[in-house]
């Protein structure tokens, strides 16, 4: 998803990550590649890609003459991205590179997209910089960030168990994963992109049964993998049991916001 500092899975996470965070960006995937602007034969790259959620939606749109790249550090998740890769698209090239050092020459890409993967660079001013190299000239930028952690209950929950079994470095980079958007766009602005636009987008989610989907997706994302290499797994069913516990009984429905920035190189 980000750069390996910032969001790091291994084991069997990235298949946790494909199955269990899929629900949660489903929504928001569909609104980022609608903000791009793609179009049959764009060239996209998907940054940060993780398991592909955004390079699979984005070839539907560039179809069979476009090209797609997904770019990430994680070598696990690139390796469950190529295998859900449907074969009705354009083939999708995925890349282990760090977003600030892109393996692709200048101008590549009509359109970058980055899901939830800018709040995580460890230097976002250089892979900033980076993306605006492979954007061509006129060409579109398009990313989300959580925001409004407290407008979403299942967050607030998660925040709370963190807190209570995590360590300081984990409650951390748990609050990271929500920042605003005006590092983002500061940071565009420095690396050249113009026509910055921002809007505030929530969904409410139908998450599967929580018995099941609350402790396997805590086990997808770094923070809930570091629960259990500290104190083990009892720890992450506690802190399932915690995050339930902080939610409504009577609803799987929770409502999830994200900040939306489009630019243009």
């Amino acid at each position: 998803m980000a750069d390996a500092t910032g969001f790091h899975l291994k084991g069997s996470a990235p298949e946790r990550y494909e199955h269990y965070v899929a629900p949660l960006m489903a929504p928001f995937v569909t609104a980022l590649v609608d903000a791009a602007d793609l179009f049959p034969g764009a060239t996209v790259l998907d940054l940060a890609c993780g398991t592909g959620f955004a390079a699979r939606a984005a070839a539907a749109q560039a179809g069979p003459t476009g090209r797609v790249a997904g770019a990430d550090v994680n070598q696990g998740m690139l390796e469950i991205a190529v295998a859900c890769h449907p074969r009705l698209y354009p083939d999708i090239e995925f890349t282990a590179a760090s977003a600030d050092d892109l393996p692709y020459p200048d101008a590549t890409f009509d359109a970058v997209l980055c899901q939830e993967g800018a709040q995580f660079f460890p230097d976002l001013d250089a892979a900033l910089r980076e993306t605006a190299r492979v954007t061509r000239p006129g060409g579109r930028f398009a990313a989300t960030v959580w925001s409004h952690l407290d407008d979403s209950p299942y967050f607030v929950a998660q925040q709370r168990a963190v807190e209570q079994y995590g360590t300081p470095e984990n409650a951390a980079a748990f609050r990271a994963a929500f920042a605003t958007a005006d590092r983002l766009t500061t940071a565009l602005t420095g690396a050249g992109f113009h026509d910055l636009a921002i809007r505030e987008l929530t969904f409410a989610i139908n998450l599967p049964p929580l018995e099941d989907y609350v402790p396997g997706h805590l086990a997808a994302i770094p923070w809930g993998q570091a629960l259990i290499e500290t104190a083990g797994e009892e720890a992450l069913t506690r802190a399932a049991d915690t995050i339930r516990a902080h939610l409504p009984t009577d609803t799987t429905t929770f409502p999830f916001s994200a900040t939306l920035v489009t630019a243009i190189r």
